[in-house]
């Protein structure tokens, strides 16, 4: 049986992710934390508002705090202090202490369990599994496979030529990615086919109709009459990958710093175990949109 792990930066669309993965009863081993869109300790904070909020059984740990060698970079001009855009309405404020270090106990849940029964959901950048391959690459070698919300095939959301979770920490992808882990990536072109507008919205909770509608207006606010879904495409593809179909590809990561950093490529390897998603099914934002809707 294969057991799970999710590291994720806690925006709305890991929530949303979370939330998939919850609806096809998969309970996550461990969910650790990483600085990405917010701070780290922000991002712990919407953890713990989003399982207190949605019963979300979520075993909290402490992902990488900053980029392996770059300044932070946030997405807070985009997504607001908190991560979440929202229309009025917030995640409870839960107290907690700082979650013991993902990076120990990733590397022991590996080794704990089977060659290759381990499926790693990585929605953020890529700092923690990237301390995970340096610290303990034994263990990072067990895994089964490791799903990356990041990258792109074409031009970039953060800067003209990179996504975000790639721009956010690229050294940490480009030793992801010469890791020769089998790495399936759920890129920002592929999600840009999976989107939803207002006449998509299911009938759900206050809460969630409320953050769910902070979240289409980053598109409305900028004249786009539909709006991107991310996080949670790499999740359906986590739980059903027959809706998507991969090619094999070698990843490259630009680590220059010039307007190129951050920048993924993908080229054509069919010895390659990276698989670059290419197209998803039709129906599937129906299917990740209904996630959200009331029991």
């Amino acid at each position: 049986m294969t057991s799970v792990w999710v590291d994720t930066d806690m925006g709305f669309d890991d929530l949303w992710a979370l939330r998939l993965l919850h609806r096809h009863n998969i309970t996550p081993t461990g969910v650790s934390v990483v600085a990405g869109n917010v701070p780290r300790d922000v991002a712990i904070a919407n953890a713990r508002g989003a399982a207190q909020a949605f019963d979300l059984p979520l075993h909290l740990y402490a992902g990488a705090e900053r980029p392996l060698q770059r300044t932070p970079e946030t997405a807070e001009r985009i997504l607001g202090a908190q991560g979440m855009p929202t229309r009025g309405r917030s995640l409870p404020q839960v107290a907690g202490e700082t979650p013991p270090d993902a990076v120990t106990a990733l590397a022991d849940w590996l080794l704990r369990s089977p060659v290759g029964s381990c499926t790693l959901l990585a929605l953020g950048p890529l700092s923690t599994i990237a301390q995970l391959v340096l610290q303990a690459p034994d263990a990072a070698a067990r895994l089964g496979r490791l799903v990356w919300m990041g990258g792109s095939a074409g031009p970039g959301n953060h800067s003209p030529r990179a996504e975000f979770n790639a721009l956010g920490d690229p050294h940490a992808a480009d030793i992801v990615a010469r890791a020769g882990l089998p790495l399936d990536v759920i890129d920002l072109m592929l999600c840009r086919t999976v989107t939803f507008g207002t006449q998509d919205l299911p009938k759900s909770d206050p809460l969630t109709t409320d953050l769910l509608g902070g979240y289409l207006d980053i598109a409305l606010s900028r004249g786009r009459a539909r709006m991107a879904i991310y996080d949670p495409v790499a999740a359906l593809a986590l739980v059903a990958p027959e809706l998507f179909e991969f090619a094999h590809k070698t990843l490259h990561v630009s680590c220059s710093e010039d307007d190129s950093f951050g920048e993924t490529s993908f080229a054509p390897d069919i010895q390659s175990r990276c698989r670059l998603a290419v197209r998803a099914d039709a129906g599937v934002a129906a299917r990740i949109l209904a996630v959200l809707a009331e029991s």
